[in-house]
């Protein structure tokens, strides 16, 4: 989307246009901009088009006693939004486990926040900008990195790391490219400007995202724990501040556009998508850490979705408090801005904050000086109204706690998922290294170099492993030896064969990376990337998976502390695969004792850790299954809690015992796949032992296993003897080739080859 965006007519003359959308800015480039009057007719398919069932329409009636304005109707419709409400999963969110020793904020406020010791905090999020991404992919995908930003640095962290989630449909769509192109210049063009490294993040195709991409975006920072900035008002009469950049157009709708599925006048929202400013949003990180560092600040709060309504009723609904603001007084970009348009704009790189009076003259100086906005546009009141004033006129007075508290909030039906069968017979043989070149060949299983390379992964000189590994870490600056490490997770057609154990999956893979990497897995954070919720179908898709989250979490010490819900991913009534995206951080003491992938040198014992007899046994939705022999078929990996934690712990003590060289877990494409990656980033190669049955022992699913190389297995053997875990030497490491029991060897150049030629010949 271009920065230009014309001159814009919306009346009610264009409402009643069958041929668009009612919310829709119809580009007018020769005419003078009509502004939206505050007195149109609230007709069935105005409510409609704002996304509003006639029931919830009713309630805002019964509510406010009176037919709303056309900007209180937007203003609802902003506030009880899927997106902004959480009216179709806040039962089940409730769930969660949310607590633990080292947690200091969970959700409801703009980032979570986790106690690292030494005084810091770690604060991270994921959110979703997956309709916005679809539409107008550069911009989508550049302010979805833009906004998780800012709800990292609004709680006063200074962001150390970024990650993504990308699903895009199948490579041979015709928009795929297109898509993939546009959503990776997008994430690179935003990040890399800001100054903020990525470290990880996973990248996926399937057909079911033809018509939905999904663009999860993830933030983390650090912050000092007694310099935690919140988003509750507090005080009477005290003023409400704008900050950052103007106010314009562009966004309008975004949040309620984000809360339906799509349809065939997709191109027509193209409107609804923002337009990002990386700089402006540097100097608003650097202004906003300076002003917090006064004293000034009371409560802050991002615009980020319904922008300015939002963030100024999360305000005063979490204290209890009223707020007027005047729209004069705004800040804009464009002329003749409307009350409705002013109020429903996502405009990025925008705050709004309550400030101590007496700061206000130093507050001031501090944005002047970044060049950015600083207004007073409102004031806190006691009378738990939310008033809006525009040209002399109210155009709006709501009860702020039914705005903020109190939106419909759904029990939708549900119904059992369907779960695969078991495999029907055995499964077809084949070769052994034919089938992992292929494998490593393949769009789910190639090298991601293509995409993470466009990403700046070093700036601010912190970074200790490059994406491409299990996890990314990243030292905490004026640290010593502390490192921070950060993964993201999920496997969606193990989600879709049983939701349940998807879900459990998504938290244990993220979970495993990170031990992994040596770090203790603190805390993690969630984007629930589902269909329509009001098919029985898919509200049992999230429900059983916010079970397995919650269940696997509350095993493995890994509690929700914030996250997002992005529901109507669905296209002409078809709806993408259950994605529950899960990031986690971890803590290594000394980062100087963490573990990396690749193996460390030759004549290495190689030892498999966690594994079932035979190695691998699970074929059941396993990439070899599907990308091999054409069957996407059978029940997902089943996933022991119990045993992953003890596997994990256990392989967290070797690591920081100093007994490992290198660490490695197992995930798609089984044990074959994970020794070819260790090999590809060594450049050596290994020799592994022959197993009963090869074709499950190698390319077999099954959870809780890690790959490890030692000096000294004897060590290694023995302690997983007495912590109950299995352990088996499986080879050793050395050598030009990667040899597989009986199978032919295939040279490590071979393999690197055909792990780094799929991307850039895809997108060549």
């Amino acid at each position: 989307m271009k920065t230009g965006i014309g001159k814009w007519i919306i009346g009610p003359q264009y409402c009643n246009a069958a041929s668009r959308h009612p919310l829709q800015p119809l580009r007018r480039d020769h005419a003078d901009h009509m502004t939206i009057p505050n007195h149109i007719p609230i007709t069935e398919d105005l409510i409609a088009a704002h996304g509003l069932k006639p029931d919830e329409y009713q309630r805002i009636l019964d509510l406010i006693g009176r037919e709303p304005s056309f900007t209180e109707l937007g203003i609802f419709s902003a506030m009880w939004n899927e997106h902004c409400s959480y009216k179709s999963s806040k039962k089940w969110l409730r769930t969660l486990p949310t607590s633990g020793p080292q947690v200091i904020q969970g959700p409801g406020e703009n980032a979570g926040v986790v106690d690292i010791g030494d005084g810091q905090c770690v604060v991270f999020k994921m959110e979703s900008h997956n309709h916005p991404s679809f539409i107008e992919p550069y911009q989508g995908a550049a302010t979805g990195v833009g906004g998780i930003l800012r709800d990292v640095f609004t709680m006063g962290a200074r962001p150390v790391a970024a990650m993504n989630a990308l699903r895009f449909g199948a490579p041979d769509h015709p928009k795929t490219k297109h898509l993939v192109a546009g959503v990776v210049s997008g994430i690179g063009g935003y990040g890399n400007s800001f100054g903020v490294p990525t470290v990880g993040g996973e990248v996926n195709f399937d057909a079911r995202y033809n018509g939905n991409i999904l663009v999860n975006a993830f933030a983390a920072g650090i912050a000092e724990t007694n310099a935690i900035f919140y988003s509750k008002a507090e005080g009477v009469g005290l003023p409400v501040v704008y900050l950052g950049a103007k106010t314009g157009r562009d966004g309008v709708g975004g949040a309620t556009m984000a809360s339906a599925e799509f349809d065939e006048g997709i191109d027509e929202k193209r409107p609804t998508v923002q337009v990002g400013d990386p700089f402006t949003e540097k100097c608003l990180l650097e202004a906003c850490l300076e002003l917090m560092a006064t004293g000034a600040v009371i409560a802050i709060q991002d615009m980020g979705a319904a922008g300015l309504t939002c963030s100024a009723v999360e305000m005063g609904a979490k204290g209890d408090l009223g707020i007027e603001l005047d729209l004069d007084c705004v800040p804009v970009r464009e002329e003749r801005m409307s009350a409705y348009e002013m109020m429903l704009s996502e405009s990025q790189e925008r705050m709004l904050m309550v400030l101590r009076p007496e700061k206000r003259d130093e507050a001031e100086a501090i944005f002047r000086k970044w060049g950015l906005d600083f207004a007073i546009v409102g004031k806190t009141t006691d009378d738990l109204r939310f008033r809006i004033l525009h040209q002399g006129e109210e155009v709006a007075n709501l009860p702020i706690k039914e705005l903020g508290d109190e939106a419909p909030e759904y029990d939708r039906p549900w119904v059992e998922p369907k779960r695969q069968a078991p495999l029907d017979g055995p499964v077809p043989e084949a070769d052994i290294a034919e089938s992992l070149l292929k494998l490593l060949n393949s769009p789910d299983l190639s090298s991601r170099r293509w995409v993470w390379e466009q990403y700046d992964t070093l700036i601010q000189g912190n970074s200790l492993h490059l994406p491409g590994g299990d996890a990314g870490v990243v030292r905490v600056d004026g640290q010593e030896k502390k490192a921070l490490a950060f993964s993201s997770d999920v496997t969606p057609r193990y989600c879709e064969a049983d939701p349940y154990e998807g879900g459990k999956q998504a938290v244990a893979e993220c979970w495993r990376n990170i031990t992994a990497t040596g770090a203790e897995p603190l805390a993690s954070t969630d984007n629930l990337n589902f269909g329509n919720p009001e098919k029985p179908e898919i509200m049992g898709q999230l429900v059983h998976a916010i079970k397995g989250i919650g269940e696997a979490c509350a095993a493995l010490g890994f509690p929700i502390v914030s996250g997002n819900v992005s529901l109507y991913n669905e296209t002409l009534g078809e709806a993408i695969p259950p994605t529950p995206t899960i990031a986690g951080v971890g803590l290594i003491p000394d980062w100087q004792q963490a573990s990396r992938a690749a193996f460390a040198a030759a004549d290495e014992v190689i030892v498999l850790i966690g594994a079932p007899e035979g190695w691998g046994t699970h074929l059941g939705q396993s990439v070899y299954l599907r990308d091999i022999h054409g069957r996407a078929e059978g029940p997902p990996p089943p996933v022991d809690l119990a045993h992953e934690k003890r596997a994990g712990d256990l392989v967290r003590g070797l690591i920081r015992s100093g007994a490992l060289t290198a660490t490695h877990d197992c995930s798609d494409g089984g044990l074959a796949v994970s020794l070819a990656e260790m090999a590809i980033a060594s450049g050596i190669g290994a020799t592994i032992d022959a197993p009963k049955d090869a074709i499950p022992a190698f390319f077999g699913e099954d959870q809780g296993r890690y790959v490890v190389t030692t000096a000294n297995a004897g060590a290694v053997l023995s302690k997983a003897e007495a912590a109950g875990i299995s352990a088996v030497v499986i080879g050793a490491t050395g050598g030009d080739v990667l040899a597989l029991g009986e199978s032919t060897p295939v040279a490590v150049t071979a393999l690197k080859e055909a792990h780094e030629a799929w991307f850039p010949n895809f997108m060549d």
